[in-house]
Formats: structure tokens, sequence, C-alpha cells
């Protein structure tokens, strides 16, 4: 028979577990950035990714393909947005460690911000 204190490790390493995933699973918890066009929560997509570092989108130019979908991770503590500067797509709020995809369907330039922080600006250029 397994003593009651053997068990509290595995009792508490599983509760851990359960706490992690669930929060993984809420990690984009913003409604705005879990709705609409373009928008999910999940992971990266792999050359297409954009890290919003502290204040600034990493890489600040990206280019991808007509059909492609770019994911932005705010990596930081501080909430940020990925704004459309014409309006196309807006991830709301997004916490530290959320994500927002979009997918772009026509070729064009596409030039975004962060509604919180005006001064963090990128550019997406879509090629057919």
């Amino acid at each position: 028979m397994i003593s009651a204190r053997a068990r509290i490790p595995a009792f508490v390493a599983a509760l851990g577990l359960t706490i992690a995933l669930v929060g993984a699973c809420n990690s984009n918890s913003s409604p705005a950035a879990s709705t609409g066009a373009g928008a999910s929560s999940g992971g990266g997509t792999g050359g297409n990714a954009v890290a919003i570092v502290d204040f600034a989108f990493n890489p600040t130019t990206i280019t991808v393909k007509a059909g492609d979908t770019v994911t932005w991770t705010n990596t930081g503590s501080t909430a940020h947005t990925v704004t459309a500067d014409d309006g196309s797509f807006d991830s709301g709020n997004l916490n530290g460690g959320a994500t927002f995809n979009h997918t772009f369907a026509t070729a064009g330039t596409f030039t975004y911000h962060c509604s919180i922080h005006s001064s963090m600006k990128a550019t997406v250029t879509v090629t057919q």
C-alpha cells in the first residue's frame, strides 16, 4: 500500500501540469484576438512569425506569399495590439504570452502598429 505522503508529490505534479495546460489553452485572453477573420490562438508558423519584444515588433518588416498566415507573439508582460493602419485586421489587446494570427489573402504592403504604443510600427509585404 502506498502511503498518503508518497502520493502527494505525484498529485502536485499532475495538478501543476493541469494548470499549465489550461493556461496554455487560454493564453489568448482577448475576445477580439480569438474571434473574427484571421484571428486565433495557437502556435507559430515558422518563418512567418513576428515577436513583440518589449516595445517593438521583431522583425519590423516581413515578406510572405499571398495565402500565408503570420503569427505575432507577445513575449513580454505589457499588453500590445497588432492593428492594421487600414483597419483590415486588429488583434485587440494581447497580454503577455498571447498570440494573434492573420492570413493575408492578397498581395500588397500592409503597415500596422500597436494602438496602445504609437511608436511601435511595422510592415508585412505580401507577394503573389
